[in-house]
């Protein structure tokens, strides 16, 4: 992909800089069918590896669109460091919606960023939450269709909790969804929590839609998701985030007791 003349929008141009620096921890997401990461998620931490709300708090809205940009650079930096280009896994980087004014206009510094390290950007998925309630739909809608004509990946995070759950799904259909961590949370012994989960799996079939299971921190969850169907899942049982690094993936054999009915 070339990177394009484009200029910035004037929303870029006019926000608040950053005054405050930032890393990058890294997880992984597993692919259960090939057993190797399917991808490595980019999540915000500290200068010394603190954690992610002490970032957070201090994005206004007026810096919102200078921490966004800087947020891919970073992610796309740090991960080449790490020697995410040794392995063939994709790199997931959550993004504020609200913080895009124009999809093909405020890419260019990601495109920059990639050329520059030799990250492939057809490796690239893009994540955004539902948990952040979205001024326009129409507006992520045209996002998503954007980054999929320029070969990127887009993840709905957090789904099955948030603002919108499937009415936002019913307006336009990423790549992937992942699925919110309140709804795996002891899936094994919970028939309502796999009734949904299966009918969610069944829902992202027809749609053409993969599914990601995060917040996996039992065997007897992974056994439960195995047995769904799902392929892709993310969680401490499979990995804690790395600072600065790529973790090394623990994947345990599937319990041996029966799934609580």
């Amino acid at each position: 992909m070339s990177v394009s003349s484009l200029r910035p929008c004037a929303g870029c141009r006019d926000g608040a800089a950053l005054d405050f620096d930032f890393s990058m921890a890294f997880q992984p997401i597993l692919d259960l069918e090939s057993g190797a990461p399917f991808a490595y998620e980019a999540l915000v931490r500290g200068t010394a590896g603190e954690g992610a709300g002490e970032v957070l708090a201090r994005v206004t809205p007026d810096n919102r669109y200078a921490f966004d940009q800087r947020c891919r650079v970073k992610a796309i930096e740090t991960a080449v460091r790490a020697g995410i280009l040794d392995t063939p896994a994709r790199l997931s980087i959550n993004f504020l919606p609200n913080a895009v004014y124009s999809p093909k206009a405020c890419i260019q510094l990601t495109l920059r960023t990639a050329a520059a390290t030799g990250f492939p950007t057809d490796r690239l998925i893009f994540e955004f939450t539902e948990q952040e309630e979205m001024s326009d739909p129409g507006h992520v809608a045209g996002i998503i269709a954007t980054y999929r004509e320029m070969g990127f990946g887009t993840a709905l995070d957090d789904f099955g909790a948030g603002h919108a759950g499937l009415g936002l799904l019913a307006r336009f259909q990423p790549d992937m969804l992942k699925l919110d961590m309140e709804l795996i949370r002891g899936i094994d012994s919970s028939l309502p929590r796999r009734v949904i989960v299966e009918g969610i799996v069944r829902m992202s079939r027809r749609l053409g839609i993969a599914l990601i299971a995060e917040g996996i921190e039992t065997e007897g969850e992974l056994a439960a998701l195995r047995a769904l169907g799902i392929r892709y899942v993310q969680g401490y049982l499979i990995a804690r985030p790395a600072f600065e690094a790529l973790p090394a993936i623990t994947l345990p054999a599937p319990p041996l007791r029966a799934i609580a009915g």
